[in-house]
Order: C-alpha cells, then sequence, then structure tokens
C-alpha cells in the first residue's frame, strides 16, 4: 500500500510540474504568446473587414451618412431637425431598398476618409466632387451630378469681378478640405478655411470676407433673388479660368465595398423609373443630373 501511495503520489506531483511548466512557456514566451493572440485577433478583424458591407448595415438596421450643411443636397429647413436635400433624400430611397433607415451625421469635411475607415459613417454622401484623393481613398459610386467651383460677391460688386483676373486683391472664404479650397489654392487667392461652405458664403454675407469659393449648385441654391443670400450673386467659375473640365459628384464608399454595387444597381433602375429626375427637380439640380445609361 505504502509503495503504491508513493507511486500515486510521485506521479500527482510529475502531473503538477507538467502544468506549470506549460504555464510557465506561456509567461515565459510572453511576446509570442501576444502575437499568436493578436494574430488571432487579426484574422477576425481581417475576416470582418472582408464581410460584406450590405450584410454589415442590413444587420445593423441603418445606413449612416456622413454629411455637411450644403443646401440643395443635404440641409435642415428652420425648426426642423429632418435632413433633406436632392443627396439626402436619394439616401433615404438607397436605404430603403436595403431595407434599413438613413441616418445622417454631421461630420468635419476634413476628416471623411477617417470616418469611413473607422465605420463610424457607411458613405460619404454630400455633393462630394470625385478628386484623385477621393478616389484614391474610398470605393466610389459612378458619377450622377456635374458640378464647377464658382465665386461668390456681395451683387452690388459684381460687375467689379467678372474675371479671374479682377479677384487677385480679394479675400476668400473657402471650406476646409474642398474642392472649392483646391481651386482657389490653384489661382493663389488669399483665402481662409471655414467649416462648411455655408459658412463661407456667411463670411460674405457678413462682410468679413470680400468673396468665396463654392459649387455651384450650391451656389444656385443659396444665393440670388429669392434665396436665404439675395444680396449675394455669383460671378466667375473657376474651373472655366483654370480649363478644367466640369466636376462630377458621387458617392464614398470603404474600400471593396459592396454597397457600392448595390447604389451603382439602385441609381441605375431609379433613374430609369423617373425617381431621380422627380428628386432633383424637388431641388432645382436637375439640369446637373448624369444619366447612368
Amino acid at each position: 500500500m505504502k509503495k503504491r501511495f508513493l507511486s500515486l503520489l510521485l506521479a500527482g506531483a510529475a502531473l503538477t510540474m507538467t502544468l506549470t511548466g506549460c504555464g510557465g512557456a506561456g509567461k515565459d514566451n510572453g511576446g509570442a504568446a501576444s502575437g499568436s493572440g493578436a494574430g488571432a485577433s487579426g484574422a477576425a478583424s481581417s475576416g470582418a473587414s472582408a464581410d460584406s458591407d450590405v450584410a454589415y448595415v442590413k444587420d445593423k438596421g441603418t445606413l449612416i451618412v456622413g454629411i455637411t450643411d450644403f443646401n440643395p443636397m443635404d440641409y435642415q429647413e428652420s425648426g426642423s431637425d429632418e435632413w433633406i436635400g436632392f443627396d439626402a433624400d436619394m439616401a433615404k430611397e438607397f436605404a430603403k431598398t436595403l431595407g434599413v433607415e438613413a441616418e445622417f451625421i454631421e461630420i468635419n469635411w476634413d476628416n471623411k476618409i477617417m470616418e469611413l475607415e473607422t465605420k463610424a459613417i457607411d458613405a460619404v454622401w454630400n455633393g462630394m466632387t470625385l478628386t484623385d484623393e477621393v478616389k484614391n481613398s474610398m470605393n466610389c459610386s459612378m458619377p450622377y451630378c456635374r458640378n464647377a467651383q464658382v465665386v461668390v460677391v456681395p451683387k452690388d460688386k459684381a460687375d467689379q469681378y467678372k474675371d479671374a483676373d479682377s479677384l487677385k486683391d480679394l479675400s476668400f472664404a473657402v471650406e476646409s478640405g474642398s474642392a472649392g479650397e483646391k481651386a482657389a489654392q490653384a489661382m493663389n487667392f488669399n483665402a481662409t478655411s471655414v467649416q462648411t461652405q455655408a459658412a463661407a458664403v456667411m463670411e460674405v454675407s457678413s462682410g468679413a470676407s470680400d468673396a468665396c469659393v463654392i459649387d455651384l449648385l450650391m451656389a444656385g441654391a443659396m444665393v440670388g433673388e429669392g434665396t436665404s443670400y439675395p444680396d449675394l450673386t455669383y460671378t466667375v467659375n473657376l474651373n472655366e479660368a483654370n480649363n478644367e473640365e466640369s466636376e462630377e459628384y458621387g458617392v464614398g464608399f470603404r474600400k471593396d465595398s459592396d454597397l457600392t454595387d448595390a447604389f451603382n444597381s439602385f441609381y441605375k433602375d431609379a433613374f430609369a423609373a423617373g425617381k431621380v429626375t422627380e428628386i432633383a427637380t424637388t431641388y432645382g439640380v436637375q439640369e446637373s443630373l448624369i444619366d447612368p445609361q
């Protein structure tokens, strides 16, 4: 019995040492263990990023759209919390085809790429010009609207500013990170960056800046008779002044996102059914539409 007991005791000690040794190995190779864990986590993250964005959006029940205050594309009427506009209404229609709700979040335009990559938003849908930077950083939809950058000045001074050369001594307000900012830089204008295009227009209205550079579509909706800024008007088209073609708007999704194909299919169908033109006419942008056919 004593020999048997001693054998059992020795066997138990050996097992204990073996288990302790395994635990010790884990501690001694903490870096390797952590690396292995990180690798597993990384693989999971990689798998998650490779998953369908359409499925991701459907699962959470919302399509989160990154926007700025940009009449007539995305804006709120006085006293209302609802986002409307050509882009906002189109986003709502697209969300319906996915069986989800469109949710709008105002973003810092400079951070739009980061907002997409971190999944704070699912799309950038805000009259976004398809620049090389945008196309290299996002999965972009087919273009849906044409646009240009124009100079806005007080109406009573418009006759003084009919060409690019006449603008060189003016102070400008531009939206940070926008096509308007790039156009002003290309012309070597004295420009100050502000948060939004709407803020740039306000700078001119208040007299803080002599002029601003904004999208033609926004200028058509915001300045001139019958608008919020009847004492302002737009004059020089900077795309023409720089011998550049008109710009094109597109929707931005994450790299390799299947939401891009879903949008393109939706847009073609909605255009063929007359829905795109119907919404565009509501906001006066029908002449800028690009036929997907």
